[in-house]
């Protein structure tokens, strides 16, 4: 395995955690405030579609390097 695989995988599983908080955040609706902003639910949406979305798309270009 090459070091631009596992770049890829490691990269990959580290959106993949974005994601997976993203969605907890969502299910337990945790309130997030950042300098006395509350952040919207609708900004963890977007997240975890991006971040879900970047994490396939990694792991696809991994495993199409031959990993």
């Amino acid at each position: 395995m090459s070091s631009q695989t596992t770049g890829l995988r490691v990269a990959a599983i580290v959106f993949g955690i974005f994601a997976l908080g993203h969605a907890a955040r969502l299910y337990t609706h945790a309130k997030v405030i950042v300098a006395g902003y509350h952040i919207p639910m609708e900004a963890s949406w977007v997240a975890l579609v991006i971040a879900g979305a970047l994490c396939i798309w990694l792991l696809t270009l991994s495993s199409a390097r031959g990993g």
